[in-house]
């Protein structure tokens, strides 16, 4: 930092001498009071001595601008790396928070915080430009912190440091942040980098951008949680528990059910089984959603809650067993006999049941039949139908893009297809990923 960075923000450096301060203070104040202030400690034998020592110093202010409290920086490879003072009568940790003062007019102009963790990110941001940043002084934030910057604004951008222990402190801000109603936003800086070395290396320029896209909270949780893994339906539900604390934190109820249709729909949890336990989940500010595929069968939760369906919904079986007939969408599923058997008594009016249809299954069709039928379930709507359906539609047109692929490489492979005809499988190749584009995040 310059000159003009060190007068700005009160730079200053604490020798390494073992009472320097101390018996500067000495000529003006009791020894009493100048331990009592933080600025002195006592060695094992009772000998007092600087607290602060080799180390550069950053002044903390209350709000009103008055310095309650000092940080200190090791030089070299000293331990602690930051040292604060104690708590003091006029300094509580958890009360403060670094640079509010200088910085609470501009967070009221922008409508805007940015929190960052330490001092020096705190200042290479405000060098950037841009005034509207604090720092919690190394502790984590409290509620009290997330009262003080709520006088000012709701609308917090948290950018700590990437790491494992930054990603910590943001979920636990988080949480917090979430309790207090605050619109909150996430900014990772890529490559790993702190606000402070992103600043020096890429510049000012560069931050603002990615400020301006920083993602809205439950946008890096679930990122958080699809590096996790969301490929079968006991990881969705993982990453949908890991998600829900975040959710149920949230006071206003049509914002938990607005962010549940979000999470269900960027995680592709297509189980309307699993979208519903997530929605009651949120709708009843539970931490964890409970609903699970049945351990060792390979039938989705969507062909389960169908076969349920065709035995037990009056109201519109015969639609859901058109629907499901007229595009063959039960062919190649685990309940494929299942369900045709079912679909053969609706065909003839019949209202099937398990009792009736079991005879024509072979044993372990017979067994899935009545676990399925067994099992119960939650009040079925034509709503919740169509999001089953949706699901082994989205499973058809994926299994006919990668038999389309297969084509297109046999015709290219052989060089014996006409041009109109790889020209047509192209075609439908484009159509289904346009489609599968449509339903996914």
């Amino acid at each position: 930092m310059d000159g003009e960075a060190i007068a700005r923000f009160g730079l200053g450096y604490a020798p390494s001498g073992g009472d320097a301060l101390l018996r500067h203070l000495k000529t003006k104040y009791p020894e009493k009071l100048v331990e009592l202030a933080g600025l002195a400690s006592r060695d094992p034998s009772g000998r007092p001595h600087d607290r602060f020592r080799r180390r550069i110093i950053f002044p903390i202010a209350n709000e009103a601008g008055k310095v309650v409290a000092f940080g200190g920086r090791a030089l070299g490879d000293d331990l602690p790396k930051y040292l604060n003072s104690p708590e003091t009568p006029i300094y509580v940790k958890s009360s403060v928070l670094y640079h509010l003062d200088r910085a609470k007019e501009s967070i009221r102009a922008a409508d805007a915080a940015i929190l960052v963790e330490g001092y020096m990110d705190t200042i290479a941001v405000a060098r950037a430009g841009i005034g509207n940043v604090v720092a919690s002084c190394g502790t984590s934030l409290t509620e009290t912190q997330v009262q003080l910057i709520g006088r000012f604004t709701r609308r917090i951008i948290v950018n700590y440091d990437p790491d494992a222990a930054g990603q910590a402190a943001t979920e636990r801000s988080l949480a917090i942040l979430l309790e207090h109603n605050c619109d909150v936003r996430v900014l990772a800086l890529p490559g790993g980098k702190d606000p402070d070395t992103f600043i020096r290396t890429e510049g000012a320029d560069a931050y603002r951008k990615l400020l301006d896209i920083a993602p809205a909270y439950l946008d890096y949780l679930i990122g958080r949680a699809h590096r996790m893994g969301v490929a079968t339906a006991e990881q969705k539900l993982r990453a949908m528990n890991f998600l829900m604390p975040y959710v149920q934190r949230i006071p206003n109820a049509l914002l938990r059910s607005e962010w549940s249709s979000r999470i269900a729909q960027q995680l592709r949890v297509e189980e309307p089984v699993l979208r519903e336990a997530l929605r009651r989940a949120a709708a009843e500010r539970r931490s964890e959603v409970k609903a699970l595929p049945i351990a060792g069968s390979a039938a989705r939760p969507a062909e389960r809650r169908l076969v349920q369906m065709l035995m037990e919904q009056n109201d519109f079986r015969q639609r859901l067993a058109d629907e499901i007939r007229a595009h063959q969408l039960h062919v190649g599923l685990e309940t494929e006999k299942i369900m045709g058997a079912l679909l053969e008594a609706c065909a003839t009016g019949a209202t099937p049941d398990a009792t009736s249809v079991a005879p024509k299954l072979e044993e372990r069709h017979r067994r899935l039949l009545f676990e399925i039928a067994f099992e119960g379930g939650v009040e079925a709507s034509w709503e919740e139908a169509e999001s089953c359906l949706e699901a082994l539609r989205l499973r058809k047109s994926e299994e006919e893009l990668a038999s389309v692929q297969r084509e297109i490489e046999a015709c290219v492979a052989s060089n014996s297809a006409g041009g109109d005809e790889l020209r047509a499988l192209q075609a439908r190749k484009l159509e289904l990923r346009r489609r599968l584009a449509r339903a996914a995040p």
